[in-house]
């Protein structure tokens, strides 16, 4: 298994495309301008209480977003009382030892209390974001902090120290159990990752050092923070995604940013600094980096209500606002399977390896339900309930299966923290008759263009979509033959899979669009 990420930065976004074996299965955009950017899961906040509500044993908390952030009492977290001493004594500036190692913690709170008995109006509060702000609702936050780094995440006011549940060997979790104990600084709880399997003590305790630097800047921040407002960020999304998804299995991190990439090369250098030859700064001025590596292509096959699959099966997926519903459907495929439970099984399992990636890919969340196509042998239900299982094995966001229903239908759980990724990959016919035939209206409007700007300049590339590529390059001659008699000179044409039918752009010898 080789996975590749590939970063693709413009002027108001960053976009990243991971790669596993060739094909797409996350897409993240991290833009620079929209509402809700300051609002990323992990960003740490000086908030305000706005007030809070009994009935829902909630409160409403000022962030400084549009809307309220919401924040439960089951998010309070147990040492609340201790946390909201320590920010008052430390806003104050009467504290300037920020590693709790002297101070005394207060009694935790009643996991079954209210709210209003513990918090209340315009309190400031130290708060998470632990879900993004999604369609009308404001952000969810808990006032349970916690640090994520490589290898251990940090929680302060706490004393606990948990292992990761995907590290199956009992005497590894003794011994990373063990190691981070004898490191650990009191007042601080440990969990730790995945990634931290086979690790040595000293790359442990120099993440956990790291975190530590974190909180002791991040406490400096609150003596002279304006309340409501950010007092941590999240890393940047190139670093995040590295941090939680970076493993042996990498192969490749493709970047056409050149600060990008010296960032994402020094961050690796920091985690994994054997592996930092595999990041490349992407210069090539003929082939933008997301046509290069198919993944325009990718988006618009992957998304939109109908996914095709191979041998012929589709998917239809619809979102309602309670759920959202797959359906698996065999398509025109020839049945090479001896009889209809076989070809079934086989259908299923090829949807359920495509869901999986779905999901991860649309970020969808809450509750999936999909439609497999029926199966009566119980043997063939439990052997796609399984192969569904493995195959999402590798989504970090937390999830539950259920196992088949009477109806042949797998309902899935799955947490929802950022908003849906949804692009939209239908196109505005160009023709008021409903017919297209972009080819035959654009080749005299690029023709015009040509013949105005091909004397200016030494080399003229032309980016068009790949349907009037092929149109200007098909047949003896072809319509770029006959502008090369014209005009003695070749225009070297690129098909865009990321450009409407009817978009063209020019380029010179330099990669620089000519206007």
């Amino acid at each position: 298994m080789n996975k590749e990420l590939i970063i693709r930065s413009s002027s108001d976004a960053v976009d990243f495309a991971l790669l596993k074996d060739g094909k797409l299965i996350e897409l993240h955009k991290e833009e620079e301008n929209s509402s809700g950017s300051n609002f990323a899961v992990g960003d740490i906040f000086i908030s305000k209480i706005r007030k809070p509500v009994a009935g829902l044993n909630a409160a409403f908390v000022n962030l400084g977003y549009e809307k309220d952030a919401f924040l439960h009492y089951h998010d309070l977290g147990p040492n609340l009382p201790s946390m909201m001493k320590f920010i008052k004594l430390v806003s104050a500036g009467k504290i300037k030892d920020y590693s709790l190692k002297n101070f005394p913690f207060e009694k935790e709170i009643d996991k079954d209390g209210s709210i209003a008995d513990i918090i209340s109006a315009n309190q400031s509060l130290l708060v998470q974001i632990v879900k993004e702000p999604i369609s009308t609702k404001g952000p969810r936050i808990s006032s349970e902090i916690s640090l994520a780094g490589r290898f251990v995440v940090l929680v302060p006011f706490s004393d606990r120290v948990s292992i990761s549940q995907k590290i199956e060997s009992k005497e590894e979790k003794e011994r990373l159990k063990r190691l981070v104990q004898s490191i650990k600084p009191k007042g601080f709880g440990v969990i730790v990752r995945t990634v931290a399997e086979g690790k040595k003590v000293a790359e442990l305790n120099k993440d956990l050092q790291n975190l530590l630097d974190k909180w002791s800047s991040m406490c400096k921040k609150l003596q002279t923070a304006h309340h409501p407002s950010k007092v941590l960020g999240e890393v940047n999304k190139a670093s995040s995604i590295l941090r939680d998804v970076f493993n042996d299995s990498f192969t490749g991190i493709q970047i056409d940013d050149e600060e990008l990439y010296l960032q994402t090369k020094d961050y690796l250098q920091e985690i994994a600094p054997d592996r930092v030859s595999i990041v490349k700064h992407y210069q090539s001025k003929d082939l933008p980096l997301f046509e290069k590596y198919n993944v325009e292509r990718q988006i618009k096959t992957s998304f939109g209500k109908t996914v095709s699959m191979s041998k012929g099966a589709y998917l239809i997926i619809e979102h309602t606002e309670a759920l959202h519903v797959v359906d698996v459907n065999s398509g025109n495929r020839s049945n090479k399977a001896r009889n209809q439970e076989d070809t079934a099984l086989e259908v299923n399992m090829i949807a359920a390896a495509e869901i999986a990636r779905q999901l991860r890919l649309r970020d969808m969340g809450g509750i999936i339900v999909v439609d497999f196509i029926d199966m009566q042998n119980p043997e063939n239900r439990r052997v796609l309930y399984d192969f569904l299982k493995e195959e999402m094995s590798d989504d970090k966001a937390k999830h539950k299966i259920l196992p088949p229903s009477k109806f042949g239908l797998i309902q899935i759980t799955r947490q929802r923290v950022r908003p849906e990724v949804n692009i939209k990959t239908r196109e505005e016919d160009p023709n008021e008759n409903g017919e297209i035939e972009a080819p035959i209206l654009i080749i005299d409007k690029i023709a015009f263009s040509l013949e105005k700007i091909i004397k200016a300049h030494k080399k003229v590339t032309l980016h068009v979509h790949p349907f009037v590529a092929a149109y200007l390059e098909k047949g003896f001659p072809s319509i770029r033959s006959k502008w090369f008699f014209e005009h003695k000179k070749w225009v070297k044409i690129i098909p865009r899979d990321a450009y409407t039918y009817l978009e063209y752009h020019f380029f010179d010898d330099k990669g620089k669009e000519i206007k």
